[in-house]
């Protein structure tokens, strides 16, 4: 996904709500039952689908940036691009028309609130694995040492100080 380039930050900003806003959103449109026949009008569905994608796009380009950081055989790394992989091909659908059933719409509109809460995932363990690296890896050659240990090897090390 290309980064946006050229575009002022106020510019940005004013056409994207900020997180908590987009998050607030996020809960609104999860809220939705889908075995219920009582969704939201298609119209309102549709105008969170189009505030997750926007704020999505920006999302997936602040995460690409990130991951350009992090090694590329990192855990942290490939679950990161694989998420970013995802946004790509979910930010990239064509928009619904108006004349779409409420049940679409609103499974549009979940399916990218869900994506926006994976981006947004991988964004904090990006940057959790950058500013603290060695725990990251600390932590992951343990738990590969565990998953080759022998079982009573795995006990001693999961009840060691």
């Amino acid at each position: 996904m290309a980064p946006l380039e050229g575009r002022e930050p106020a510019i940005l900003e004013s056409a994207v709500p900020d997180k908590v806003e987009v998050l607030a959103l996020v809960g609104r449109a999860l809220s939705w039952d889908p075995a219920s026949a009582d969704f939201p009008p298609a119209d309102e569905a549709l105008e969170l689908a189009r505030v997750f994608t926007a704020y999505g796009r920006v999302v997936a380009n602040d995460l690409s940036a990130d991951i350009a950081g992090v090694p590329s055989d990192s855990p942290d790394g490939r679950r990161a691009q694989a998420t970013l992989s995802e946004a790509g091909r979910r930010l990239g659908l064509m928009p619904l028309g108006p004349t779409v059933a409420p049940r679409m719409a609103a499974q549009r509109a979940q399916n990218l609130a869900r994506l926006v809460q994976a981006l947004n995932r991988a964004v904090g363990q990006i940057g959790e694995a950058q500013v603290h690296p060695s725990l990251k890896s600390d932590r992951h050659d343990a738990g590969a040492l565990a998953a080759r240990a022998p079982s009573a090897q795995r006990s001693a090390i999961r009840h060691s100080p």
